[in-house]
């Protein structure tokens, strides 16, 4: 693999004393140590415990792709200039008017895997517009015989024509700049290019410019490189890896990589990957990441900043893009896929610990959670279409709302967490009809546990049909919705899943040893969800469904726990779920199911897990004041803050009669008075030291940062209207079945 000798020929110049030649980050960094040989020894392990899992291209493929990349740039200079023919540009202009294709993503970072697809961007000159991008060049790259599976999205966020060249997936995306001709050497990372821009131009130039400023950013690009493959695919075997269902998408994974890099200049990988952990896991959110200090260029665009916009206030756990116009890239973050995610890396920081003393190997820290063995309680959400190119559109739209699903479940006040699998499953042939194509998505649930009552009913029906009535609403809008389209929520309990899953699946990672665990993460199997080399394949932030052949689901009908005049019976199974359960008995957290508890308001029950690090902890977090300043009373209690700030999404009691509108309160609006939201919680190191052997930095405990629960208020204003319709369109009323389902449960104590 070319990794291996890039990797240590940096380390080995680290060695002979070389510095940093500037400084790296908004903060000094925590530690200037170079590395010791034992360090590149554990990195070289690093690599070979990737290569398994295909993360690592050859030299054919690597080859295979600039060819491909060089005949499409040569191909849209070749477009460009007869449609400037076409608008009677004298000859000597056409000659130079020039064009460019650029990349970014995970391809211009240099961590693409095999098979993965390329993010690109056609910038053209400005008398070349979009019109012609989405007509004459689409017709001109119909008739190329090495072009494949060519689309156009015209009407999406980001426009976009997606084609395979030569066996490679493209993603090709357009700007027109304010330029006469396009030279070869144009840089875009300047801010000027942007002045009188198309909107939509904006958004497409974006991605360049925010993965060319962090390439900028990082002291030694190759050790950024080996140390991002590894937490990407970390993230993907943990289940964390997807910005649509309000995980982390490859652009907020290479930040948090990068800031690492930044407070560790000199480190290598294997370093690297466990100063991640120590870092993030000891991290105080919603204090932002940053990886420069925020420029305004006078151009009026919107930017990120909590001292302009009262919606960037409720931001959880805010990664913000180094590019103007600086924006949040984890917008879609909720409080049950942050607590998931902080619980994931102090798992990791847990395992490198073992690792870099000798009791593990780097295959532990790639090791799938058993998700099907962690929670008592399951969802179990099914997306149907009569065809299979109608069950594509389906799905991306079902899947694309899932975190709705997610936010109105957080918002029961009998559920603590909801913890979305980012992997589909489709039913097996044997439990479907022929013409009948379904995926199938899994939430894990946790519910308070009971104190004060000895049983409770608890109605998820309208927390499920605000969701489904979300989907149709907007399918109805945008016309994708056509017969047989459904969608269906089911509760089913741990031990019902086999009835959806494959035994194996389900009970993967049960009292197993450790080599049973790495055989058969690493054996073959389907190609999407073993997770072996070729799930990987993918550098999309949002993973795929995922093939896999399912015994017949069978839904059983469990005891009513109340009235039977409280059903509301759905027009086909599943019927009506009154489901026993007692939380009480479920374990307490431990080291399988770690902070799964989320403070609910006015409730004893459950307790929010301190986030202040222990004694002796290795890094401070918050030194001096914090991004969100307390509320001016100093004994403010929990119900006193506005919109529920104490740490949970505002909660809803769970008769929807009961819930009101949250009431904005002035104190939030001036939250955000100074700069503080420009500083990041880390002190500047005198000695450039690494902090982490010496004692916890005074007042630690007595600076806690304030929680920020999530509020859409923002998002109709910032999002296109068909990315969520109004409120108030009606719900489809044709012919189109919408099932309606009832799912009650009921609570022992």
């Amino acid at each position: 693999q070319k990794v291996k000798p890039v990797a240590l020929r940096s380390s080995t110049n680290m060695l002979s004393g070389q510095q940093p030649q500037k400084h790296y980050g908004i903060t000094s960094s925590i530690s200037l140590a170079f590395p010791r040989e034992i360090d590149l020894l554990y990195t070289q392990k690093l690599i070979e415990a990737m290569k398994p899992f295909g993360v690592f291209e050859d030299e054919d493929e690597l080859n295979h792709r600039l060819a491909v990349l060089g005949k499409l740039n040569s191909f849209v200079k070749e477009w460009i200039a007869e449609i400037s023919e076409t608008k009677n540009l004298p000859p000597s202009a056409v000659v130079n008017v020039g064009g460019k294709i650029f990349t970014f993503g995970s391809y211009r970072l240099g961590v693409h895997t095999k098979g993965a697809d390329i993010d690109a961007l056609c910038v053209a000159p400005r008398h070349v517009e979009r019109s012609d991008f989405f007509s004459s060049f689409f017709e001109k790259l119909k008739q190329h015989d090495e072009i494949r599976d060519l689309r156009a999205v015209e009407d999406a966020f980001v426009p976009v024509i997606k084609f395979k060249f030569d066996g490679i997936e493209i993603d090709l995306l357009f700007a027109r700049l304010a330029l006469p001709s396009i030279p070869d050497n144009l840089d875009l990372r300047g801010d000027s290019l942007l002045r009188n821009l198309d909107i939509r131009c904006i958004r497409s130039l974006n991605g360049c410019r925010v993965t060319d400023e962090i390439l900028y950013l990082v002291p030694d690009k190759e050790n950024f490189r080996l140390t991002l493959r590894a937490i990407k695919l970390w993230a993907k075997r943990r289940g964390i890896y997807s910005n649509m269902l309000g995980f982390l998408g490859g652009v907020s994974w290479a930040m948090l990589v990068a800031r690492t890099c930044q407070l560790y200049p000199n480190a290598v990988a294997a370093t690297l990957v466990h100063k991640f952990f120590l870092v993030f896991s000891k991290w105080e959110w919603p204090n932002p990441v940053l990886l420069k200090q925020p420029e305004d260029s006078n151009l009026n665009l919107p930017v990120w900043d909590p001292r302009v916009n009262p919606s960037d206030r409720y931001h959880l756990m805010p990664i913000i893009t180094p590019a103007y116009p600086q924006q949040n890239s984890t917008y879609n973050v909720s409080t049950s896929t942050r607590t998931i995610m902080s619980e994931e890396f102090k798992y990791g920081l847990t395992v490198t610990d073992e690792i870099l003393q000798g009791k593990a190997d780097w295959s532990k820290l790639f090791e799938p959670p058993n998700f099907f063995q962690k929670y008592k309680h399951y969802i179990v959400l099914t997306a149907s279409a009569s065809t299979e190119e109608n069950h594509l559109e389906w799905v991306g739209l079902v899947e694309s709302k899932i975190r709705v699903l997610v936010g109105n479940l957080e918002r029961n006040e009998y559920i603590t967490l909801a913890h979305v699998n980012p992997q589909s499953f489709p039913w097996s042939k044997e439990s479907r009809s022929e013409n009948e194509f379904v995926s199938m998505w899994f939430i894990g649930i946790n519910f308070k546990k009971l104190e004060n009552a000895d049983c409770v009913n608890i109605d998820l029906t309208y927390d499920i049909q605000s969701f489904t009535d979300t989907v149709y609403r907007q399918a109805s809008n945008i016309n994708m919705l056509k017969d047989g389209m459904t969608i269906e929520a089911t509760h089913v309990k741990k031990k019902q899943l086999h009835q959806y899953l494959p035994a194996e699946m389900v009970h993967r990672g049960k009292k197993k040893s450790l080599g049973d665990l790495n055989r058969s993460s690493n054996s073959g199997g389907s190609k999407r969800c073993s997770l072996d080399g070729s799930q990987l394949d993918s550098s999309r932030d949002t993973d795929t469904g995922t093939p896999f052949s399912s015994p017949t689901p069978v839904s059983k009908a469990c005891k009513s726990a109340s009235t039977p005049g409280d059903s509301i019976t759905p027009p086909k199974p599943p019927a009506p779920l009154y489901v026993e359960c007692s939380p009480v008995s479920e374990p307490s957290p431990s080291e399988n199911e770690l902070g799964m508890s989320i403070p609910v308001i006015g409730a004893t029950a459950v307790m929010a897990k301190s986030t202040a690090p222990p004694v002796g902890s290795t890094i401070p977090t918050v030194v001096g004041r914090n991004v969100i300043p307390h509320m001016s009373s100093p004994n403010a209690s929990p119900s006193d803050l506005p919109n529920g700030l104490n740490g949970a999404a505002p909660k809803r009691p769970h008769s929807p009669s009961l819930e009101e509108p949250p009431k904005k309160l002035k104190d939030t609006e001036q939250m955000f008075s100074d700069d503080s939201a420009f500083k990041e919680p880390y002190p500047p190191s005198s000695n450039g030291q690494d902090q982490g052997d010496g004692p916890a930095v005074e007042g630690l405990a007595v600076t806690q940062p304030m929680p920020i629960p999530t509020i859409d208020t923002s998002r109709t204003q910032r999002l296109p209207s068909k990315e969520l319709p109004d409120a108030s369109s009606p719900i489809p009323t044709n012919n189109l079945r919408v099932i309606k389902n009832s799912i009650r449960l009921t609570l022992n104590r």
